[in-house]
């Protein structure tokens, strides 16, 4: 075995696994466990959003269709970001993919070669520098830090990792696992820095929506021209509760349509015409349940808060977006064995803090977009692990 192993790539042997899905995976063998590791709500998709999938799927549109996905999708989501964003945008600079990784990995697979550098703030969601990483690309991670109660993105050092070898800068705002969000002049300081560099921005926006100090959060698109150097990855699973329909869009400068589509062509050879009819729809008519589901994060964001701000030995930032918190546990020097550990002992599932990059290590994520009820016992449940117990 060992023999056929070392055929493979170096990287491909030496990428470590999800520690998000390790501790999913154990989580799952236990009966009436409470899990917080994914990130995902827990609703189902809508029934409006689905019912035209289902009928375009009964209908018959099983065939290949347009490699940057089909007209209607394109125009609804040139029609949302017109209504949210209040300026026109055009159909072209709008990508379907196959998801939200596949949004990602486009975009990487364009922009960064074996030896290039992409400059990434941690903790981050870890499949940024892991995609990098499998295609012999280098991630370079910038630890943001948390003191006074709030996480700071240190702007100086962010641009000092700028190297001949970079390519681009990637920022995620609303944060996973943070949930902090980058003001907008934090967005025109890396956009001034990007454009003098002559590197491409690489944003994701996934959680614009789930933004509790207004409509949205601020976004590249309040300070950046489509047409120049930037590259925004999103996807339908979080506004929408579609995480298994894995339909996700890459909005990019219309020049590069033709390159765009075929690495489509070369990963997935385009998204399904039926799942694609559905996601329409969403855009069109989802606004009332993204407004519940942001409603009820909020709610759900100031319960955790609330359950843990009296524990001296936790550590947090109360999180301006998505639907996280990311605290850390005074005297936790090993996240894996201490979610483990809270897994047997408690019968609670975290994501273990060091599988967000530097700076992870010492904390655990919690998901919290859940029922009210699951909440409410979960944290009892940790709460009461806490007052008896201390973490590796």
């Amino acid at each position: 075995m060992n023999q056929i192993l070392n055929t493979l790539t170096p990287q491909a042997q030496a990428e470590p696994d999800s520690g998000i899905v390790k501790a999913a995976m154990y989580g799952f063998t236990k009966p009436g466990i409470i899990p917080f590791w994914s990130g995902e709500g827990n609703l189902p998709t809508p029934e409006a959003f689905s019912r035209p999938a289902t009928e375009s799927l009964l209908k018959g549109e099983t065939f290949y269709t347009f490699q940057g996905g089909i007209p209607e999708l394109r125009g609804a989501l040139a029609r949302y970001h017109t209504k949210h964003f209040g300026r026109a945008f055009e159909a072209d600079n709008f990508f379907v993919t196959s998801g939200g990784m596949p949004a990602i990995q486009t975009a990487i697979q364009m922009i960064a070669g074996e030896g290039d550098e992409i400059i990434i703030p941690t903790p981050a969601w870890p499949n940024y520098a892991g995609s990098l990483r499998i295609q012999g690309s280098k991630p370079v991670e910038v630890p943001m830090t948390l003191a006074n109660g709030k996480w700071a993105l240190d702007l100086d050092r962010l641009f000092d990792a700028i190297t001949p070898r970079t390519k681009a800068i990637c920022l995620n705002s609303p944060s996973n696992p943070l949930g902090w969000t980058a003001t907008k002049a934090d967005l025109i300081a890396i956009r001034d820095a990007a454009r003098k560099a002559g590197i491409w921005i690489l944003g994701d926006e996934v959680y614009s929506r789930f933004y509790y100090g207004g409509a949205r959060a601020p976004s590249f698109l309040d300070v950046c021209d489509t047409e120049e150097q930037l590259l925004l990855c999103n996807t339908f699973s979080k506004n929408w509760a579609m995480t298994g329909w894995r339909v996700g869009w890459l909005q990019a400068p219309k020049f590069l349509g033709p390159t765009i589509e075929r690495v489509i062509q070369y990963n997935t050879s385009g998204t399904p015409v039926f799942l694609q009819r559905g996601c329409a729809v969403a855009l069109d008519e989802g606004e009332d349940f993204i407004a519940a589901q942001v409603a009820k994060a909020k709610a759900n964001r100031d319960a955790v808060v609330s359950a843990l701000k009296d524990f001296p030995q936790i550590r947090l930032s109360i999180p301006d977006g998505a639907f996280y918190m990311f605290f850390g546990i005074e005297g936790m020097t090993d996240s894996m064995t201490t979610t483990m550990r809270i897994i047997d002992e408690a019968n609670v599932g975290f994501a273990p803090g060091a599988a967000f990059g530097p700076g992870g290590e010492g904390f655990l994520r919690m998901c919290f977009l859940k029922e009210e009820h699951k909440l409410e016992e979960g944290l009892q449940r940790f709460t009461n692990w806490l007052k008896n117990s201390q973490p590796v």
